[in-house]
């Protein structure tokens, strides 16, 4: 039961939701058609009824006027003719006014003898086609009736009002209906055809306004998306024609935008160091003692060296000036290296035993890069190399710039120093989902096959003699293990027919860890 009421149900992340740009015109088009059916039912319903209780009332209004001129005695007069034919023309109304003798007073038909006919029909009901029209009486009182007459010979409506004035002259008022209906019909195409062209062009304005409405609210939320990928640099621009609700709402995304960018580099650094203080507690004694057996074991060559120099000066080996200048150059060189290797293993040792904090931040590692081969530029020229590097755009990680810049300067460091060939070194990025990889590649001798398992640890030397001659210390690759592994990022060699290439991966978007030290976004 409970499969099948989730089957029916759903999933709702899959029932696609109308935009509001969409509801904005389904709304106003249902608005219109709405009002527009509203105004046919109304026209076609009420606009006859409205048209005969107008006729109604022209015809009392003529009414009214014809019996004032009655009372006066100046119906049968020149002045009054005017306006007489007035009141008829305007109100389309035939009439005729008769006195007590049954002639005609006035009349404005020019069929008298009709209208006379029609008047005694009326009165006395004996008129050839009394019987052919069809009466349906709409108001009556003691002066007048007022009437809808069908002439079923003709096939024609009129209003008619007929009776006597306050004098006892007999009237007849007479208008045709024989065009309500079909102007009713062509009203109500009319306002049909009208209606659809506004609904129209209604839809095709309301789009054009939607859209302006809806596009900075999809901007938004495309500045969101972003920013649930910890993308924090798109921001919201304003709009001089934006409302001011979403002006207000642009400025508070960009305010959090900054707020969470903090805030994520934030956790990132306490998050990196609860990892070390997790990985610190299993490792510090055994780390201690190897640190103590390597350093014993590298101090062994380069202290008897010099003790041994030492005592032949001190035994007067030689007197000669020259001899006794390079066994002191010797002792020297000796104990540089030595300084050396102690800062850069008191420098391993910070970092193998947790001592050293990981800051945790966003960077572009391609100005990182050039700014480096910048600084060295110098040190290249002294050793006749070459660094080729396309032009990138800007790239974003996360990380502790400070340690990737260490990484990088062992890398070069790396690549200079094993340089034989063609003396070039090749910096290449590629970026992928979540991710940026580095690779430093330099022309010389690949490394034996053998070898590469054992180059990321402290004090191991491929060639002894060669990493002597350039004063190695065997620990610039421990350092850069120590650090990628603080980060929790990979790294590694690649051997090709004409170099080696030595790589690391950095996150463009942020990761979390969990109580184990564990990457739960992948490692």
């Amino acid at each position: 039961m409970g499969l099948m009421h989730r089957r029916k149900q759903g999933n709702p992340e899959r029932q696609k939701k109308m935009s509001i740009r969409q509801q904005i015109s389904i709304l106003f088009i249902i608005n219109m058609l709405f009002v527009v059916l509203a105004c046919w039912f109304i026209n076609a319903t009420f606009l006859e009824k409205f048209y005969l209780w107008n006729k109604e009332e022209a015809m009392n209004y003529a009414y009214e006027n014809f019996n004032r001129a009655a009372g006066k005695g100046i119906l049968d007069t020149d002045e009054y003719d005017i306006e007489w034919q007035k009141i008829c023309g305007k109100y389309n109304i035939s009439a005729v006014i008769l006195d007590a003798d049954s002639q005609t007073i006035i009349c404005s038909s020019n069929d008298v003898g009709n209208m006379k006919h029609l008047l005694m029909d009326y009165f006395f009901g004996v008129g050839p086609d009394f019987n052919l029209r069809d009466k349906r009486v709409i108001d009556e009182n003691d002066k007048y009736t007022v009437q809808i007459v069908g002439d079923k010979r003709m096939q024609s409506e009129f209003v008619e009002m007929w009776g006597v004035l306050d004098n006892g002259n007999p009237f007849l008022l007479r208008s045709p209906l024989e065009g309500i209906k079909d102007s009713a019909r062509i009203s109500n195409h009319f306002l049909l055809y009208v209606g659809m062209a506004s609904v129209l062009f209604g839809t095709v304005m309301i789009s054009i306004l939607s859209g302006r409405i809806s596009r900075p609210i999809l901007d938004l939320a495309n500045i969101s998306e972003k920013m649930r990928h910890l993308d924090f640099e798109a921001k919201y621009c304003e709009k001089e024609w934006e409302t001011a609700e979403i002006e207000h709402l642009g400025k508070n995304i960009n305010e959090l935008s900054e707020v969470l960018k903090t805030t994520i580099s934030e956790l990132k650094t306490v998050n990196n160091e609860l990892q070390r203080d997790i990985d610190n507690k299993n490792k510090v004694d055994e780390m201690r003692r190897e640190f103590l057996s390597n350093v014993s074991h590298e101090l062994k060559t380069p202290l008897a060296l010099i003790q041994g120099y030492a005592e032949g000066l001190k035994e007067g080996v030689t007197d000669d000036p020259d001899n006794m200048n390079y066994y002191c150059e010797v002792i020297m060189d000796e104990a540089t290296k030595m300084n050396t290797m102690v800062k850069k293993l008191l420098t391993l040792n910070e970092l193998e035993f947790g001592n050293d904090t990981v800051q945790i931040e966003r960077f572009d590692i391609v100005a990182l890069i050039e700014n480096y081969i910048q600084s060295i530029d110098i040190l290249l020229k002294q050793n006749n190399a070459e660094v080729l590097m396309d032009r990138y755009e800007p790239v974003y990680v996360w990380a502790d710039e400070f340690k990737i810049e260490e990484v990088l300067m062992n890398y070069l460091s790396n690549a200079l120093n094993h340089l034989a060939n063609e003396r070039k070194i090749r910096i290449t990025i590629w970026q992928g989902e979540g991710k940026v990889k580095v690779s430093v590649f330099n022309t010389g001798e690949p490394i034996p096959e053998e070898s590469l398992p054992y180059i990321w640890e402290k004090f191991y030397k491929v060639d002894k003699a060669r990493t002597r001659e350039y004063g190695g210390s065997g620990v610039g690759l421990s350092i850069v293990k120590a650090i990628m592994n603080s980060l929790h990022q990979n790294y590694g060699v690649c051997n090709y027919d004409d170099g080696v290439e030595f790589w690391i991966e950095l996150d463009t978007e942020g990761r979390t860890y969990d109580e184990t030290g564990t990457s739960k976004n992948g490692s």
